[in-house]
């Protein structure tokens, strides 16, 4: 007799998570991940409650310690969380903040009036995901202490430990990542810590914001406060290029409690780069704030043109690529009901936002333009160029595009494209040289994988305008293998590859066509980098053979260690790799091609006010940055075997 089978599902299949649980269970969905990423967002959970306090006006010292143990001390001179019983739960306020999601000063609109942590679970999330947490809030002249363990659970409720001055005021929180949590790792990165509190103080004119590492046998600590606010980030993202006029515009104004800072300035360069912010929160999709503001920059710097007659009444218009063009722009919001598309917190949605930022932001531009007439020339003068030069890219263009699904196999003679109409599953090898580009395309799987050699190195486009870009043929045919088009026509959407593989040799020359790739993929096409796009391939250093085994190894180290591996008496041959140009078919398919053996870097922008400061660093028309970096990195290339 067949076992009768019944699908149970009733109220005792449905879990309830208490207090804290459902953090520990998905940690993910409250900061995004467990990774180092997660880890450091541990620290700006505790730090934006001690800027929200400097915000409403209360905090002017934050200070933030790893110590010797990697746990983290966040100090401000703030009101201190309130230490009396909360009315609905029975215990201290301050035991509720970190014990209670959803938790916070930032429901009622009494407590805050602008505030970067939306959600109220900062503080009980941090504690949910340590191994301890220790609060200290100084309040009334007492020193009052509270410490949680293992996920949160109170050890002994809030207690006054102590006395203080009247004066002295403020929360110190310290807690310990938990390694069940945070398995990758539960290292603070001193770096990562120092680029945010850099941008935490730039956006906050007058806050000093001190961090220390007390882990080294010379602990570190360095002080961040500019007086100047958003106008000395405008400084220091232009550390690096070359200013066309030396004011940096700075305006700000306030309407229906939503205010609007902005601070601008043209380099000779021809990237623009935009930074946005609400309430200290990076909005790196922009959203009402930033289109406000570049629609008004648009408007603005025509009707200059237009009265002063710098624009001929038979001139076009320039238009909004024209006017950013070599821009470093700062758009900073702050909003008491701020509403975000996406649980990402990446584009700002108020629609009121938008008039309000266009209107203090045109009026402001007006007032400089006609206070600073030799710079607002020099400005427009550098868009007028820059629109000549559109009109000419829009004519080399046509040279890039597809014709329908015309087949360019060997397009300029170059081009082995994959049979596979997928981009899915197809990828493109971008090869370093001819001979390398005959071996890949033998070794190849023609289904999916496509081969384009590149002859010598591409155009620098640090360096030029998108008009000469497209006057080099090598750019020109990778434009068309790609599909997406460039500039205002790009769409990423009809990439026809799914990965974009830099394959160069293990040498200077090739380091240094990958960096020109780059470049051009960072500056044009950035959009493919951020979707995780681009790749770097990984030929590898050094084979060992040892019977019917063939070990590839990408180091020296590698190499070292799997000889040591070995039995003692296993006899073995090392051969060092020679160049892509060198290996036949078969070393090409099996060390960088064959999708089971091979070895792919996934290129990354984890920063993108960092990659734009390398980029003009490292190839931009300013020598002494590019001397001063190679000064203080050779000791790293000195010993390598290249």
């Amino acid at each position: 007799m067949e076992e009768e089978k019944k699908e149970h599902y009733d109220a005792s299949d449905i879990q309830v998570l208490e207090g804290l649980e459902a953090v520990r269970k998905r940690p993910g969905m409250y900061i995004g991940s467990t990774s180092v990423r997660g880890l450091h967002h541990l620290v700006w959970e505790i730090v934006d409650n001690a800027i929200d306090e400097a915000l409403a006006g209360y905090c002017d010292d934050i200070e933030i310690i790893i110590n010797k143990d990697n746990s983290v001390t966040v100090k401000d001179d703030g009101r201190g969380i309130p230490t009396g019983v909360h009315k609905k739960t029975g215990i201290s306020t301050v035991e509720t903040v970190y014990t209670v999601l959803h938790a916070g000063g930032k429901f009622g609109g009494g407590g805050y009036k602008v505030s970067g942590g939306l959600h109220g679970v900062g503080a009980s999330v941090v504690n949910a995901l340590s191994k301890w947490v220790e609060v200290t809030v100084y309040q009334n002249a007492k020193i009052h202490k509270v410490r949680f363990e293992n996920g949160g659970h109170t050890v002994s409720p809030l207690e006054v430990v102590g006395e203080c001055s009247p004066e002295r005021t403020g929360t110190t929180v310290t807690f310990k990542p938990d390694e069940e949590i945070f398995t990758e790792t539960t290292i603070f990165d001193y770096d990562i810590l120092k680029d945010r509190v850099r941008e935490l103080a730039f956006l906050n004119k007058g806050l000093r914001i001190i961090l220390c590492d007390d882990r080294e046998l010379e602990p570190k600590r360095e002080e961040f406060v500019y007086a100047g606010g958003i106008s000395e980030y405008i400084k220091y993202l232009n550390q690096n290029k070359t200013p066309i006029h030396d004011t940096i515009v700075h305006l700000e104004g306030m309407e229906n409690d939503i205010s609007i800072e902005v601070a601008l300035q043209y380099n000779n360069g021809f990237a623009s780069n935009i930074y946005s912010f609400v309430n200290n929160i990076n909005t790196p999709e922009g959203g009402t704030h930033e289109d406000g503001v570049k629609m008004a920059l648009s408007r603005v710097l025509n009707n200059y043109a237009r009265k002063n007659n710098i624009l001929k009444e038979k001139d076009d218009n320039l238009s909004s690529d024209d006017v950013k063009e070599g821009l470093t722009l700062i758009v900073s919001c702050k909003h008491p009901d701020p509403q975000f598309e996406g649980q990402t917190k990446t584009k700002l949605g108020n629609s009121e936002v938008r008039k309000i930022a266009s209107s203090i932001f045109s009026e402001g531009m007006e007032r400089f333009l006609l206070e600073n007439p030799d710079q607002a020339k020099i400005i427009i003068e550098k868009s007028m160029l820059a629109a000549k030069a559109r009109v000419a890219a829009k004519r080399a263009r046509e040279l890039t595009r597809r014709k329908g699904d015309l087949d360019i196999t060997n397009f300029y003679g170059k081009l082995s494209d994959c049979k596979s109409k997928d981009a899915k599953v197809s990828e493109i090898f971008l090869v370093e040289g001819d001979s390398a580009g005959g071996s890949a395309i033998k070794g190849r799987d023609s289904m999916t994988q496509a081969i384009l050699p590149l002859r010598g190195k591409i155009l620098n486009v640090e360096k030029a305008r998108l008009d000469r870009a497209l006057g080099n043929e090598e750019i020109r045919t990778i434009i068309t293998a790609f599909g997406t088009g460039i500039g205002e026509e790009f769409d990423l959407s009809k990439l026809r590859y799914n990965k974009i593989i830099i394959m160069t040799d293990a040498d200077v020359d090739g380091s240094h066509i990958r960096v020109l790739l780059l470049t051009l993929f960072y500056r044009f096409f950035r959009p493919i980098v951020e979707a995780g796009h681009v790749y770097a391939a990984q030929p590898p250093l050094f084979r060992i053979i040892h019977g019917k085994t063939r070990k590839y190894v990408l180091t020296e180290e590698e190499r070292d260690e799997y000889i040591a591996s070995l039995s003692p008496s296993t006899k073995y041959s090392i051969t060092r790799m020679k160049g892509l140009g060198e290996m036949d078919a078969e070393e090409l398919e099996e060390t960088t091609m064959d999708i089971n053996t091979r070895i792919l870097r996934q290129i990354q922008v984890e920063d993108v006010v960092q990659a734009d400061q390398a980029f003009s660093k490292l190839m931009g028309e300013e020598v002494e940055p590019r001397r001063k970096f190679i000064e203080e990195n050779a000791k790293y290339a000195q010993n390598l075997d290249i």
